[in-house]
């Protein structure tokens, strides 16, 4: 029995030192594979080569190796590789195998190849690669060639609410230079006339010139749209070496009245391209870089379609394909000939104007002035724009129908409807105002509230009528901080609104509180830290021509979006006809400070604001900023808010009451 059990322990000695060694010959194999493994996720095809074995090398040399996996990998932008083993290696007759999974990101999308085998050889003290083409593709054989086929994909379209175009792919016109006729003759001539013709440097010309080495080859000079009149003397010139030839862009039909909304494209930066972490996108990519252009980034690119192939004599074995897909167009709200005729009223001045369906809450014009034409970033510059820009510091890149200003003025309409909603202010009250300045007491030291004309008494419809700043700071300070802030918000104003266009927060003061007496007094008539947008503007309006309520305004039409109330009874309903007459008596009567806005069948009304900007009360360099803000109580079919930057000693907020008539009285009457 004893010498059983040294029998059976013999045995189990063997046995483990057996499976020991098989398990020793079996790791070995694993490690190469694993090696092999690790150099190919790192790009180092020349280590891969030294691991292939002797017969492999003699197929293949180091260099047509390398340069094969460089130059498929990056055609079909390779990215993101990962590779794992399907099973356990399986040993054949004096080597074994590897099944594994190859993974990765490329130009035609996910790539998941299952069925890659390898054969690993032991020779001498090494273990080595069984190598062939179909370690790239499983499928490929010697001599096959790897090929990317792309399909382009079309850029959405941006429309209007009557579905204009406003911009889309299309085609524009390269002005270029067929070297080898132009320089045979009269070469300087033509330089400078070309040079004048497009409005750039004889040195851009000539720079391009002279770096091309081939005298046949078409030389770009700019791009340039098939509208523009330069062309006209520059077609059928072929025989002097001036050649138009054309290429796929994305074209604008806005002018600038449109370019700070709709925005341009452009090429993808290294930066955005890291950001997007998305292998859609490729280093020679068009992106949004601003306006609706941006904005909608995702809504308005599609995907390029893109199939990885082999070609194998006259037959091609697909490897993986993406169907192309097309962006989405996009409809805004924006009515083209409003948003025009308000950037024409403008006339170059530094304002914006702002405009929306008191009903819907569609927003129907978003202009920014001055502004540019989005072709500008997509074709060229011309030398006399580039020194305006530049003199103007560059002020059309300034997007104001997004910034926040003071309101001044215009805010009475507010303070008046928080004072009725809250019993606050008394409309049939006349309070005795005596003086241009005044203070609570003296616990506001020098500080005083002055106002322009000495109207006394004043009731609401004067004080509106008159824009009388110490009516509303005392009725601000009836009301008190947390009523008026409360009744702000229900204005929208100092709250998040929801809108398809980021517009910068508006605010009711740095904190959110009215801490101070003077505080508040300053916010009833819009001075204080109170900071508001064009569009929080024109949708307070909108109120009174909407039964108190303001709509959740909307920039772009869908099947999904519909009119919904964003703030309902912002001006209770038994307070509107109070204030529509009150603010419509500076158009309605003769001595009202926008009488000559008055619009032949329709009731206006409306408010100038002048906001003071400076850096305190005895600030006498400070500058204003002029506000108009009206709306349409007779139709209810616009609200719009104006501001020109800048107005001091220059006429005020008078300056935007004639552009707002115009673009009113047009848009009415249609």
């Amino acid at each position: 029995m004893k010498n059983l059990n040294k029998l059976l322990l013999l045995l189990s000695l063997i046995i483990v030192i057996i499976f020991s060694l098989g398990c020793s010959k079996t790791s070995k194999y694993n490690e190469a594979f694993n090696s092999y493994v690790e150099k190919w996720l790192k790009s180092d095809f020349s280590g891969m080569y030294s691991m292939l074995t002797k017969e492999s090398k003699e197929s293949i040399n180091e260099e047509t190796f390398v340069n094969r996996y460089k130059t498929i990998y990056s055609a079909i932008n390779l990215d993101n590789l990962d590779i794992s083993l399907n099973k356990d290696l399986e040993k054949k007759d004096n080597y074994y195998t590897a099944s594994f999974t190859l993974k990765a990101t490329t130009i035609a999308g996910e790539l998941n190849l299952t069925n890659f085998d390898v054969d690993i050889y032991k020779e001498e003290d090494n273990y080595l690669i069984n190598w062939d083409e179909s370690l790239i593709f499983p499928n490929m054989i010697k001599d096959d060639k790897v090929y990317v086929r792309t399909t382009n994909h079309s850029r959405g379209k941006i429309l209007d609410r009557d579905g204009n175009i406003l911009a889309e792919d299309g085609t524009i016109s390269v002005v270029g230079i067929h070297p080898s006729k132009f320089n045979n003759e009269n070469r300087n001539s033509k330089i400078t006339e070309l040079a004048n013709t497009l409005d750039i440097s004889e040195d851009t010309i000539i720079s391009k010139l002279d770096a091309n080495t081939d005298p046949e080859l078409f030389v770009p000079i700019v791009s340039i749209t098939t509208t523009d009149e330069k062309l006209q003397t520059l077609t059928n010139r072929n025989e002097e070496g001036i050649l138009i030839n054309t290429k796929t862009s994305r074209v604008y039909y806005g002018g600038e009245a449109f370019g700070r909304l709709i925005g341009y494209v452009g090429a993808i930066t290294a930066e955005e391209l890291e950001n997007k972490n998305d292998y859609s996108y490729t280093s020679t990519s068009l992106i949004g870089k601003a306006g609706i252009e941006s904005v909608y980034e995702d809504t308005l690119r599609g995907e390029d379609g893109a199939e990885i192939y082999i070609k194998r004599g006259s037959d091609e074995i697909s490897i993986l394909k993406k169907e192309v897909i097309n962006g989405e167009d996009i409809k805004l709200t924006i009515d083209s000939t409003l948003q025009n005729n308000s950037y024409t009223q403008l006339n170059g001045e530094k304002g914006a104007v702002t405009a929306v369906d008191p009903i819907s809450g569609e927003v129907l014009a978003l202009v920014s002035s001055p502004s540019y034409d989005s072709n500008m970033f997509t074709t060229y510059v011309t030398k006399t724009k580039a020194a305006e820009r530049e003199a103007n510091n560059y002020t059309d890149t300034v997007n104001r129908f997004s910034k926040t200003y003071a309101p001044g003025s215009t805010m009475k309409l507010i303070t008046a409807a928080i004072g009725l909603n809250t019993g606050k202010i008394n409309p049939d009250e006349s309070i005795e105002i005596n003086g241009l300045t005044w203070q609570k007491d003296s616990s506001w030291g020098n500080y005083k509230i002055t106002r322009v004309e000495n109207v006394s008494p004043v009731s609401l419809r004067e004080a509106a009528k008159h824009s009388d700043n110490i009516y509303f700071a005392q009725a601000a300070l009836k009301i008190g901080s947390d009523d008026l802030i409360s009744g702000i918000k229900g204005f929208g104003i100092g709250e998040e609104m929801t809108f398809e266009y980021p517009m910068t927060d508006s605010s009711i003061s740095n904190d959110g509180s009215l801490n101070s007496e003077i505080l508040l007094a300053d916010t009833g008539y819009g001075q204080g830290e109170l900071m508001v947008t064009p569009l929080n503007m024109a949708l307070a309006y909108s109120a009174l021509a909407n039964n108190g309520n303001i709509m959740t305004p909307r920039l772009v039409l869908s099947d999904n979006s519909t009119a919904s109330i964003w703030k309902e009874s912002a001006i209770k309903p038994e307070n509107l006809h109070t204030l529509i007459e009150d603010f419509s008596a500076m158009v309605n009567d003769e001595d009202g400070h926008a009488y000559e806005m008055k619009i032949d069948g329709y009731n206006i009304a409306a408010k100038t604001g002048t906001a003071e900007i400076k850096s305190s009360q005895d600030d006498t360099n400070g500058t204003e900023n002029g506000w108009f803000v009206a709306v349409d109580t007779t139709s209810s079919k616009l609200a719009i808010a104006t501001i020109i930057e800048d107005v001091k000693d220059r006429g005020g907020s008078s300056i935007p009451i004639p552009m707002v008539k115009n673009i009113m009285e047009e848009y009415l009457n249609r």
